[in-house]
């Protein structure tokens, strides 16, 4: 007798295995789900998290504050961060850096570089010589950077944040002044990639504000246009910033809230820090006055001292905010002895009296740019710390001519706040309210070229061309394509910054260089004689502006078409084929384009150098980037990789031909391309 026997899968057991497979992946994933802002002041900086079950948190560091000093000590085999650090200002004020931000991107005979100096002569910078830039020299052996500085200060904030959301923490939003150039603004994002930090967007702080002010006011937004100025004086800088709030019509959700950045003014060097610089010369004058006649050293050649004074005159400034008088204190200032003085609000004012003059002035360069007057604006609202000084808002309000000046806005959180409600709209792992932004270029930039040109028969002469890219308060982020369509060898093009008409000398010479880079580009020649039969299209060079205001060169194709007549069962198609070049600036290309129009400039034999933004000679048309199929009777090129996507397709274009009817053999129009680069 045979007995057959059956065995069962063990198919429970593999479904059950697969389910804490997908758990243990859910798990995983919702370990790494946070995101983080870092509103980077010159003097503190705010850290906030949006996690799941945790909407806009302010993380608070280890001594339990929201707002954490933006200060490095720097030992040997030590660092010290934040409150720590700043403690350690009196012991060891050489290797305690602070306000290091100012020196960012600047090369080592920018103005402040020098005003650094002056201010923190206890520091030692050494001159970098293949970066044209400065370190801070701790010792023989150390020496760093202030972009290294600042990639410990990001890594620190970093440390912060995941502590408080008890998880790793990797995408970031990061708040940068809307005054920062490209070189500044690079400055930033390598400092973040020193951290570890993958940053979804560097975002300018009163854009961060505003948004942060709409978020919070979404059901006061109707399609009336809101004309909202907000005036942020910090420690390091102030900034006026006009914003327009709208419900507007977007595709993709209908009816939204929309904020437009119409006007800006700023001023570098304004703010609570040249006070509190103000208040400490002052002390140190009155405690010289006090030992004049033992024979003392002078306390201004005593960092310690120095140190001791600047603590003292941030308090002092504060206290003096809110009564008329105060008297300093320091145990032990210098040589044991020790300081005690009062100082009135008045001798503060008097002290500062100038800068108060200074604080109108981003009010006026504001409504300049936005082409406004007060009258359009409804609201003054002030942000930051330094706005709490009374001669501050009473020249403000004077200024302004409102009857009261806004305060209901947190002055030291509404940037972080702001900055990580974006972090959360551009992370993939949240779904939040839409609200649109619409920031603006601070600096104009633009491309200029030279070529020849033949005036007359045989007389050749050199011809200077401007095109403006990007406009001021141009909106961004923003694709553009310039065409050269009148070169056939190779040629050199430069990339610039525009008119700064708006800023002073002074500004001028922080601002630096207003060059770019030189763009060199070769093979152009050699593609010509490739194709001699072939139209050419031109030589696009496509640009973007991406959402954190950095500019790159994506990618530069040389286009030729030709017209053939084909059998009757191909459809007629138009074929652009590119080669897509490696990034201008080296920051590549940005993968998510959105919907973001592209601007067409075509280069005209016969155009004035340089004019306003839609200048005669000039063919400007916003389209959408799109792949164009490829029909040519060969096999179809391989797809690009995803950083460099191919060229954009055009819609088709019948050529005109007088004597050809409608009853002839259909056209198809074929393209190629040669691949060249540029150096």
């Amino acid at each position: 007798m045979t007995v057959k026997v059956r065995r069962q899968r063990p198919r429970r057991r593999v479904f059950w295995a697969l389910v804490a497979v997908l758990l243990a992946d859910l798990l995983a994933l919702s370990d790494t789900l946070a995101v983080m802002s870092v509103d980077l002041g010159s003097e503190s900086m705010k850290v906030a998290i949006v996690k799941p079950g945790v909407p806009m948190e302010i993380v608070l560091n280890k001594e339990s504050r929201r707002k954490t000093p933006v200060i490095v000590t720097l030992k040997e085999n030590e660092r010290f961060f934040g409150d720590s650090a700043a403690s350690m200002a009196i012991k060891n004020p050489k290797a305690t850096l602070r306000y290091f931000q100012h020196l960012l991107g600047k090369q080592a005979d920018n103005p402040h570089v020098a005003l650094y100096q002056a201010r923190f002569p206890e520091h030692e910078l050494t001159f970098d010589p293949q970066r044209q830039t400065v370190h801070f020299q701790i010792s023989p052996q150390l020496q760093f950077s202030p972009e290294e500085v600042l990639g410990m200060v990001l890594n620190y904030s970093r440390s912060l944040a995941e502590d408080f959301a008890e998880q790793s923490i990797k995408d970031a939003v990061i708040t940068v002044p809307v005054f920062f150039n490209q070189a500044e603004r690079r400055a930033v994002l390598q400092a973040a990639r020193m951290a570890g930090l993958k940053v979804l967007q560097l975002i300018n702080d009163n854009t961060a504000t505003a948004l942060s002010y709409g978020v919070f006011r979404r059901k006061d937004i109707n399609t009336t246009a809101q004309n909202i100025m907000f005036y942020d004086m910090g420690s390091g800088s102030t900034v006026c910033t006009i914003v327009t709030y709208q419900m507007v019509k977007t595709k993709e959700a209908g009816m939204q809230p929309q904020l437009q950045i119409r006007g800006v003014g700023f001023d570098r060097t304004l703010g609570g820090l040249e006070m509190e610089l103000r208040l400490r010369e002052h002390l140190a004058g009155l405690f010289n006055e006090q030992r004049k006649g033992q024979r003392a050293k002078d306390v201004r050649e005593n960092p310690r001292a120095m140190a001791k004074l600047l603590r003292e005159a941030n308090r002092l400034k504060t206290v003096l905010s809110a009564n008329a008088d105060h008297m300093a204190q320091i145990e032990g200032l210098m040589d044991d002895v020790d300081f005690k003085a009062k100082v009135t609000r008045v001798e503060f004012e008097e002290l500062c009296a100038d800068l108060f003059e200074r604080v109108p002035g981003p009010v006026q360069q504001a409504l300049q740019s936005a082409e406004m007057s007060l009258d359009e604006i409804e609201q003054v609202i002030l942000v930051g710390g330094a706005t709490r000084v009374p001669k501050v808002q009473e020249v403000l309000l004077k200024a302004v001519g409102k009857e009261e000046l806004g305060k209901n806005i947190n002055a030291d959180e509404a940037a972080a706040m702001g900055a990580v409600y974006q972090a959360a709209a551009l992370s993939k792992a949240f779904k939040v309210k839409p609200f649109v932004v619409r920031d603006a270029v601070v600096y104009p930039i633009l491309v200029e070229f030279t070529r020849e040109v033949e005036e007359e028969p045989g007389v050749h002469s050199l011809k200077h061309n401007k095109r403006v890219l990007f406009s001021r308060m141009g909106p961004y982020p923003q694709r553009k394509v310039i065409t050269f369509n009148r070169y056939s060898h190779d040629f050199n093009f430069h990339i610039n910054y525009g008119d700064l008409g708006f800023l002073g000398p002074e500004d001028l010479r922080v601002f630096g260089s207003q060059n770019l880079t030189t763009v060199k580009l070769k093979g152009v020649g050699d593609s010509f004689k490739k194709y001699p039969d072939y139209e050419s299209k031109g030589i696009k060079a496509h640009f973007n502006l991406d959402e954190s205001g950095v500019l790159s060169l994506d990618r530069v194709e040389s286009v030729f078409e030709t017209l053939v007549e084909d059998s009757p069962e191909e459809e007629s198609t138009l074929t652009k084929l590119g080669n897509t070049i490696s990034s201008l600036f080296g920051g590549g290309t940005t993968p998510d384009a959105k919907e973001n129009g592209t601007d067409t400039v075509q280069e005209e034999e016969e155009s004035p150098a340089e004019g306003s933004k839609d200048e005669p000679g000039e063919q400007v048309e916003l389209k959408e980037e799109a792949e164009a199929p490829v029909e040519d009777g060969s096999q179809p090129l391989p797809p690009e990789p995803k950083g460099d996507a191919a060229p954009e397709g055009e819609k088709a274009t019948e050529k005109e031909n007088g004597d050809k009817s409608e009853a002839q053999k259909p056209v198809v129009f074929r393209a190629s391309v040669t691949r060249f680069g540029f150096r």
